[in-house]
Parts: C-alpha cells; sequence; structure tokens
C-alpha cells in the first residue's frame, strides 16, 4: 500500500467503495492533504507540520468522514462542504462515542478545511456544536419559540416589500427605484413596475414557510425542486435520490396556506430567465442555489423585521428545524416529528422529545 511517512494514501476501506478512476482521484487528494499536514498544518504561516502520529490519526479521521459522505449523500466526491460537516457533527453529538474521541474528530474537520482554504481558497468551518473533549457536547439547543415562528412567518410577508408603484409621488418613486437599482443590479432607469411587483414576489414568503413547515435543512434548500411541489394535497414530495440521508422517499405536510404561497411562487418564477434551464426551486439573486451563508443573511434580516432577539443565542437555519421538530413531537408525538423532520431513525427524533419553554413556564405557574 501506497504511503507517505507512513501514512496510507487509499485506506482499504475508501480503496474497497471506489472504481479504479475515483481511486486514482482520491489518491491525489489525499497526497496533497497529508503532505500539507506534516510540511505545514499546523502554523502554515511557519511552515510548522503536525507530528507523524497526527498527522496519521487525522488522516484516518478525514477518511472516515469522506466516506460517510460518499454514503449518505450522494457517492463519491473530494468537494466536501460546511453543510456535510455540519450534519456529521450532529451525529457525532449523539453517537455512543467518547467526548474525546468526538473532540479528536472535529479538530479534524476544522483542520481539514484549513487546508481547504489553503489549497483552493475555500473558507474555514465554524462548528454549530463543540467538543470539549472533558465533557458533553455543547449543542446548538436554541430555536425558535411558537411566538417567533409566527413572527417570522408573517416577517416573510414583509421581506424586501416596497410600495406600490401607482401610490408613490415622483420624487418618492426615484427613490425606490434607486433603491431596486441596487437591489437587482440594473441601471436605474430599466426599473419599472415590473421591478416593483418584483420586489414583491413570493420567492423568500415560500422557501421561509415551508421550512417552517418541513424544517429544511439547507442542503434541502439548495436541492428543492419544483418537481417536488404537490399544491393539491398540500405536500412536499422529497425523493431519496434527493434528500439529505439519500435513505426513502418522503412525503412531507404543509399546511394549506403554505401550498397557496408555494404555488403562487412557482408561477412567478417561470417569468425570470435565470429559471429558465433549471428546476430549482429557490435561487438567490445571483442566481446560485441557496446555502448556508445566504440562508444565515436571509434570517438575519428576518430576525431584525420580527424583531425576535438574537443576542447570546445560537441561531441558524437549522433552529427553524429544531422548532418544527420540538412543536411537532409536542403536538403530534415522536412518530409524527420523525416523519415530518424525515429522520430514517426515532432516536435521532427523541432530542426534540423536550418541554417547550412555554409549557416549562406553565407548569411553574401551576407548581406555585
Amino acid at each position: 500500500m501506497e504511503a507517505i511517512d507512513g501514512i496510507p494514501l487509499l485506506p482499504e476501506p475508501s480503496q474497497n467503495l471506489l472504481n479504479e478512476r475515483q481511486r486514482v482521484d482520491y489518491r491525489h487528494h489525499r497526497e496533497g492533504l497529508i503532505r500539507w499536514m506534516l510540511k505545514l498544518g499546523k502554523n502554515p504561516d511557519r511552515a510548522e507540520g503536525y507530528a507523524r502520529q497526527t498527522a496519521k490519526r487525522r488522516a484516518t479521521n478525514a477518511d472516515m468522514f469522506y466516506r460517510w459522505v460518499w454514503q449518505e449523500y450522494n457517492g463519491y466526491t473530494t468537494t466536501v462542504t460546511h453543510e456535510y460537516a455540519d450534519e456529521y457533527t450532529r451525529e457525532l453529538a449523539y453517537s455512543d462515542l467518547s467526548d474525546t474521541h468526538k473532540s479528536n474528530l472535529q479538530k479534524t474537520l476544522k483542520m481539514l478545511f484549513r487546508w481547504r482554504k489553503w489549497e483552493f481558497g475555500d473558507s474555514e468551518w465554524q462548528p454549530e456544536i463543540t467538543f470539549s473533549g472533558q465533557g458533553s457536547a455543547s449543542q446548538p439547543r436554541d430555536y425558535f419559540t411558537q411566538e417567533e415562528r409566527k413572527r417570522l412567518r408573517d416577517a416573510a410577508l414583509e421581506y424586501g416589500s416596497v410600495p406600490h408603484y401607482c401610490s408613490l409621488t415622483p420624487e418618492q418613486r426615484q427613490e425606490w427605484k434607486r433603491h431596486l437599482a441596487q437591489r437587482f443590479r440594473k441601471p436605474m432607469q430599466d426599473i419599472g413596475r415590473e421591478e416593483f411587483e418584483r420586489a414583491n414576489g413570493f420567492k423568500v414568503p415560500s422557501l421561509v414557510w415551508v421550512s417552517l413547515d418541513v424544517g429544511l435543512r439547507p442542503i434541502e434548500v439548495e436541492r428543492a425542486k419544483v418537481s417536488w411541489c404537490d399544491y393539491d394535497n398540500a405536500v412536499l414530495r422529497i425523493p431519496a435520490n434527493d434528500s439529505a440521508k439519500n435513505h426513502d422517499n418522503w412525503s412531507v405536510s404543509l399546511q394549506s396556506r403554505t401550498a397557496e404561497i408555494l404555488q403562487r411562487w412557482t408561477e412567478e418564477r417561470r417569468l425570470y430567465d435565470k429559471y429558465g434551464e433549471t428546476d430549482r426551486l429557490w435561487l438567490t439573486r445571483e442566481g446560485n442555489p441557496y446555502q448556508s451563508t445566504a440562508l444565515k443573511y436571509v434570517l438575519g434580516k428576518l430576525t431584525d423585521l420580527a424583531g425576535i432577539e438574537t443576542e447570546d443565542r445560537q441561531l441558524s437555519w437549522y433552529a427553524i428545524r429544531h422548532s418544527v421538530g420540538t412543536y411537532m413531537a409536542r403536538e403530534e408525538g415522536l412518530a409524527a416529528a420523525q416523519a415530518q423532520l424525515r429522520h430514517h431513525s426515532v432516536r435521532t427524533t427523541m432530542k426534540y422529545d423536550q418541554a417547550p419553554v412555554e409549557d416549562r413556564r406553565d407548569a411553574l405557574s401551576r407548581m406555585g
């Protein structure tokens, strides 16, 4: 077996999963990572590498992560993302591994993305969950309360909205045209009624409302397709090939009003050229699928509009998903939460089986 300083370039477990061409590519990929670890990994600015044993252990951990990605998502790739790392870390949090081992695996992931920044210009990864190596994980337990969910839903209808074109004075219209020219990155003279209507479109409301109903993961927002939408039955149908864990076909319930908003959006999206060649349900202003960074920006705007306190809270797009699980488990039980969140195992859903803060407050009142 080929190795660098005793560190295998193509570990046997991965070799058994790959075809010959994939093995060649993965070997080359691993070679770059291993050499970087040994020569630069500890402190690239000082050209200080890791000790051989440390590099060997982290190379093994990195290989485990890559294999997990291939098996859980869409097969072989060397392009691993922050979303994959976040999901992997969440699974670690509920595994039976020791806290020290979880911490070591997470250190490997952080190092891996430092290398990807060095090698490919990617951004470093900041985990949502951290492991101390000495105690339990610090988990992102923050989620949106029922009241906050209602405010988010209302804020989505207000997000980016502008006054009606005909209700403005010429001076006001010029100001709004200037604003929309910057927003849509178009010359001011090209801003007319169509751009005013577009600003009040249904893209963000549909994205937020669907997420509030089904708890879409960021990777599912990225993959979402028009073909998933069943408006008549108020259902989102996610095929196994598109689901985050690639296990099963899922039929996930929507509120009837969410289905109506979603239908309005799919009719509207036909008007925009950037959707002409794709079945993607939502694209950013730049024409890219939504990923964690873009969703974080949207969520920040929404919480501001909704007047939701964010200080000292770990709020990400997953906080919406966490709220779906918490309240669905309370209202309909674990089985309903498992189906709505698309969990393969009820054990994963059990983390949402906790009393929401409102229930605990009511209990305190009853306790006297």
